[in-house]
């Protein structure tokens, strides 16, 4: 009988170690896993948001170069077909550098109403090409003045929005951001957690171990008592 009873109480025991360390390897890999999630918002925060945060601020630098450019042909009082040709090759290059920064930014992660932006963002930039586009011609074809009228009402309203489109994928960066942020703070709360878990596992397999050394030492003294009698 006592051995049979040795026996289910070392089952007992050997079940709930059992079942702690399978949870300890359990928390394991949820910690590894939220780490990995940790690591992964942390990548997206800068490869998805930040470097995409300097392309836009950057796109914006080449739309108010080409505004200051323009202002620069149209009221400077001086037409001459070398102004223009500066002026072409000028917003040429600024536009080469705006398409290609738009390329760039396609290929990180968007959000839907990201990709929606965007899209309405290509459109005025398309449009607001076509506009310098007919002004310059307007200004060589007949006068500076007639230039600026048409600047002063459809290149100014095309700048204008797109400009609104451009603060518009601003602030969903914002946004996005702040929610990843969010995520990593929820995430390292988990971490916490499972750390704290961990601990008390630790310490309750430590306090089996004192108790079943305890038990042992009982028995020990028990037993040589009964063999002195």
């Amino acid at each position: 009988m006592k051995f049979a009873y040795s026996i289910k109480q070392k089952m007992k025991i050997a079940t709930l170690l059992f079942a702690i360390m399978a949870c300890m390897i359990l928390i394991r890999i949820l910690e590894d896993k939220s780490v990995k999630s940790m690591n992964e918002s942390f990548v997206s925060m800068y490869n998805d948001r930040l470097v995409p945060a300097t392309d836009l601020f950057y796109i914006a630098e080449n739309i108010f170069a080409k505004k200051y450019a323009l202002d620069s042909f149209l009221y400077s009082g001086q037409l001459s077909k070398s102004n223009a040709a500066g002026l072409k090759e000028q917003l040429t290059s600024f536009n080469t550098t705006i398409d290609a920064l738009l390329k760039k930014y396609e290929k990180t992660f968007l959000v839907k109403k990201e990709k929606q932006q965007l899209a309405e963002l290509k459109n005025r930039l398309v449009g607001l090409i076509a506009a310098e586009q007919h002004v310059m011609a307007l200004s060589l074809s007949h006068t500076l003045e007639d230039g600026r009228k048409l600047y002063e009402t459809i290149g100014r309203e095309n700048g204008l929005k797109t400009m609104e489109k451009l603060t518009d994928l601003m602030n969903i960066q914002t946004q996005v951001g702040q929610e990843l942020i969010q995520n990593s703070a929820s995430m390292v709360s988990r971490s916490k957690l499972y750390s704290t878990l961990q601990i008390a596992l630790a310490v309750l397999i430590g306090v089996l171990i004192v108790g079943i050394i305890s038990a042992s030492n009982v028995v020990q003294v028990r037993n040589d008592k009964f063999n002195l009698n």
